[in-house]
């Protein structure tokens, strides 16, 4: 009879007992911790890299700017400086807190939109908070006879390029 009621607890072929049922939730429940252990494992371990633009840009040929001109090219946030001593190129970013500049033909000047800072055309600071004068920027000409710009190399102010 004890048999017999042995044969009669152990479930049918094909039901879970309630043990097996809670086996079967916890392996679940660490695979899937250790399935995202992995993914974040493998995230910190993969290389984060920033693909940014070429910090050198090309301008165009010289004769395309006129004499006494301030060229802004927004896209690469320099001015192109064309006066009788020859070409030069600033930042147009503030040294104040880095907001986009603008020239204003009328003033004769540089200004910043955001907090007043005004700047000479050969980015000397006239007014404002800017702490410093705008930087200039590396200028040569290339092989084809293109003005080049290198945004992330500043030299000394009053370097020209005599064409």
């Amino acid at each position: 009879m004890a048999e017999s009621k042995r044969l009669e607890s152990t479930p049918a072929s094909g039901e879970i007992n309630r043990r097996a049922f809670f086996a079967k939730i916890g392996l679940g429940s660490l695979a899937i911790a250790a399935a995202g252990t992995a993914g974040f494992a493998y995230q910190y371990l993969s290389p984060n890299v920033l693909y940014e633009p070429s910090p050198i840009v090309n301008l165009g040929k010289p004769e395309d700017f006129a004499l006494d001109s301030v060229t802004m090219d927004p896209n690469a946030a320099i001015y192109l400086v064309h006066i009788a001593e020859g070409f030069f190129a600033l930042s147009a970013i503030c040294t104040h807190l880095g907001c986009l500049t603008a020239w204003n033909q009328e003033l004769g000047m540089i200004k910043c939109p955001c907090h007043g800072s005004e700047f000479t055309r050969t980015g000397v600071k006239i007014a404002g908070p800017a702490p410093k004068p705008l930087p200039w920027l590396k200028t040569w000409v290339s092989d084809e006879g293109e003005l080049m710009v290198d945004r992330s190399t500043d030299i000394h102010p009053l370097q020209f390029l005599r064409i």
